[in-house]
């Protein structure tokens, strides 16, 4: 990590921090399946996932700025000093970050296991990693990181194996979620770049109001219904607010104080915790060799990502 220059750059409380967003983010994969049946979401049902998607994200968004509201008080930037330029930044970040990024996700997650979409997520890391290099020269790509991001891919293409049949990748499920990491990996290079002059607590508030009400707008249009649920599907709601309120908020600041690929580096914990928590709560069965494999691979390419060395590519 950089240099510790602010309380967020300082090991000791950035590490603690990436963990906890990442452990909340490997359990978003679990809820998400078990909100699509507490509230009716077919399995076919696109526009039902993308106004279910849309909900948990204005929802969070909200909670972010009414927390900014009570608590922040006159310590975080004002409002009224975005200007239009500002505006239109958090509305491009809101807009793929939150809405292209999780049209994907929520599609895509739907047409594979939690655990398998947990491990294929993580190839955010190595996407994020490349970015850095290109973009930032106190980020650059070294050997390590190189062999890192190259294990990383063969974890991909080794969790969609399967034994006598060969590759098991469907673009709608699989592809979606790839595709997915790429947009948030793209995202992610752009939050941190705007970050320098808007507050993560505003920008997150915002990107995450904005992106929502699109994808409710969306779901609309397709001729989505409005959803019910039990008690349970609203606290299950709520809880996939937080997990959005909570983390994007601390990552952003994180992202802002930190390198990139220094912080990005902790997402090997969502393939690791959704694969637990897909078994506990899923009955998912993950203990077969690949996904075994994958998993290893996933943490081992991480670790070199992470490794620091004067060998750059």
């Amino acid at each position: 990590m950089n240099k510790p220059s602010t309380l967020l750059s300082n090991p000791l409380v950035a590490v603690p921090l990436a963990i906890l967003c990442t452990t909340l983010w490997g359990s978003a994969f679990v809820a998400v399946k078990s909100g699509y049946e507490l509230f009716g979401v077919g399995a076919d049902d696109t526009a039902a996932k993308v106004m279910f998607a849309g909900m948990r994200f204005t929802l969070a968004g909200l909670l972010v700025l009414l927390l900014n509201l009570f608590i922040g008080g006159g310590k975080t930037q004002k409002i009224s000093s975005l200007t239009k330029r500002m505006w239109a930044q958090i509305a491009l970040l809101g807009v793929s970050q939150t809405t292209i990024h999780y049209y994907f996700f929520y599609v895509g997650v739907s047409y594979t296991t939690a655990a398998k979409s947990s491990i294929l997520n993580s190839v955010s890391v190595f996407f994020s990693a490349v970015l850095a290099h290109l973009f930032y020269s106190d980020d650059k790509l070294t050997l390590k990181k190189g062999a890192g991001v190259l294990i990383g891919f063969a974890a991909v293409v080794l969790v969609n194996f399967e034994p006598k049949i060969g590759l098991q990748m469907a673009l709608r499920g699989e592809g979606f979620i790839v595709i997915s990491s790429l947009v948030n990996s793209v995202a992610l290079l752009y939050s941190k770049r705007i970050s320098s002059w808007i507050t993560p607590v505003i920008l997150t508030g915002f990107q995450l109001t904005i992106g929502g009400v699109v994808l409710l707008v969306s779901a609309v249009v397709m001729g989505a219904p409005i959803l019910g649920s039990t008690v349970g599907g609203w606290v299950l709601l709520l809880y996939l607010a937080l997990i959005s309120s909570v983390a994007f908020t601390i990552w952003a600041a994180l992202l802002k104080h930190n390198k990139m690929s220094s912080i990005t580096v902790f997402n090997f914990l969502i393939p690791v915790v959704g694969t637990l928590l897909s078994t506990v709560v899923l009955k998912e069965k993950i203990f077969q060799f690949s996904l075994l494999i994958a998993l290893a691979a996933v943490a081992i390419g991480i670790a070199l990502v992470q490794s620091p060395t004067k060998n750059r590519l």
